[in-house]
């Protein structure tokens, strides 16, 4: 076959291999990231108190006290001997002599009765103490989760505001720069409004590096990995239910905190090793049996007898003053320890309480305000004077003090918002519960 007639051949065989290779070594088009999941704030407590390690590690700990109890009530394990007696070393001839003896032996520790009671029972009220405790680290870390999500719900409102403030300026240089060409109006109005968007923008940088490290702390305290990404909510519920009764909120601290349950608990730990202290002036005993093979026979041909051999013993308290008398000390010491820790958990916990209900309180009027008072007038205020500088009647420096005005007392408001939620949250874990209301309604017996 000549050339000409192969050439189209191997034209078409090259444009099929290129085409092949093309299509390999293009690389693929990437796919497009998901967009991350709404973040609501019961989703975000679930998903810490499931995953979180801290947790896991006092829960862990919690489970292992547990099994302590039946430990400590237990007797000890008895003890088993095995024993050669008088075996002659001439010989070494079992059936030699009459005293020779192969023993068995089994020996059993009792402590004096009510040690065993005492010692579970202190055991048992540490378990109590530990099971306390994980609760506590459960209403903090639930507190720590409501206190950063809020955080990073202000934040975002802050942006959002800072954006829409950042068009209106926008719109502020448009018209002055309007007006200031066509002779009415002045380049120092236009230089104002650029230099007052110029601090927006560098307040949203601001904020954006705030929201990376408050999305790192939400991460982290849902051990997740601290670069992810993640979204709120845009609106959530505003309003602030009305919880005026401190007296109610105090006592039910009292009866459920946490922190005051294991200062109690430890406490009742204290005294029953008190009252072991104080039972050890009684001596424990020791019960024992040997029973002795004995091989060979006696003068007159007859099998030697075996034996059998009871023992009994008992520990002498002869240096109680310097062992006995010391360990009562050391424990009436501890059980004075730990109610004088009761006593100031009490007071911190009643300042916790008082403090997070004077935030709250205080969040609650100052949101009513911004939002039904201040804000709205704040708006008509910025709106009538932006029409007063379109006709000349308003100087543009005192718009442009309106519209920022506006500005703080929106990302006020929002600050508001979040800080009573923390405060919310930082009320309802000083009482030891998760929730302050009774129903799902968001309804209250705390008025």
């Amino acid at each position: 076959m000549q050339f000409k007639q192969l050439f189209p051949l191997l034209l078409l065989a090259g444009l099929l291999f290129f085409s092949n290779a093309s299509g390999v070594l293009a690389a693929p088009e990437p796919e497009p990231e998901p967009e991350p999941k709404l973040l609501l704030l019961e989703d975000a407590v679930a998903i810490s108190l499931a995953d979180n390690p801290g947790l896991a590690a006092m829960k862990t700990r919690a489970e292992a006290l547990a099994t302590v109890p039946s430990q400590q009530g237990s007797l000890p394990d008895p003890r088993l001997s095995l024993n050669m007696m008088n075996l002659p070393i001439d010989s070494f001839d079992f059936t030699q002599e009459g005293m020779t003896q192969l023993q068995v032996g089994f020996s059993q520790m009792l402590p004096f009765p009510g040690k065993l009671a005492l010692s579970e029972a202190a055991a048992e009220h540490e378990s109590t103490a530990a099971r306390w405790q994980l609760e506590e680290v459960r209403l903090k870390l639930v507190r720590d989760v409501k206190t950063v999500w809020w955080n990073l719900y202000f934040t975002d409102r802050a942006l959002e505001t800072v954006a829409r403030n950042v068009e209106l300026l926008r719109q502020f240089v448009d018209v002055a720069q309007t007006k200031y060409k066509v002779g009415k109006g002045l380049q120092q109005d236009v230089l104002l409004a650029q230099l007052e968007l110029s601090k927006l923008h560098e307040q949203t940088i601001v904020l954006r590096g705030l929201r990376r490290n408050q999305v790192a702390q939400l991460n982290a305290l849902l051990d997740q990995p601290t670069d992810g990404q993640v979204q709120l909510p845009q609106r959530v519920t505003e309003t602030f239910a009305e919880i005026t009764d401190e007296k109610s909120l105090l006592a039910l601290a009292v009866r459920t905190h946490p922190a005051l349950a294991v200062g109690q608990s430890k406490i009742d730990a204290a005294r029953a090793r008190l009252g072991l202290a104080k039972k050890s002036y009684s001596p424990d005993f020791r019960l024992g049996a040997v029973y002795g093979y004995r091989g060979g026979e006696n003068i007159d041909g007859s099998s030697r007898d075996d034996f059998l051999s009871v023992t009994f013993s008992m520990n002498l308290p002869l240096y109680a003053g310097a062992r006995q008398d010391k360990a009562v000390d050391q424990r009436t010491s501890q059980v004075l320890q730990n109610r004088y820790e009761l006593d100031d958990k009490r007071s911190r916990v009643a300042a916790e309480v008082s403090r997070a209900l004077a935030d709250y309180q205080q969040s609650r009027k100052q949101a009513s305000l911004f939002k039904q008072g201040i804000i709205p007038q704040a708006a008509q205020t910025v709106a009538s004077m932006l029409a007063g500088y379109q006709v000349n009647k308003v100087d543009f420096l005192n718009l442009v003090r309106a519209q920022i005005t506006l500005f703080n007392y929106e990302t006020r408001y929002w600050k508001t918002v979040s800080q009573g939620n923390q405060a919310l949250a930082r009320l309802t874990a000083a009482v030891g519960k998760q929730s302050l209301f009774d129903d799902d309604n968001g309804k209250n017996n705390w008025n």
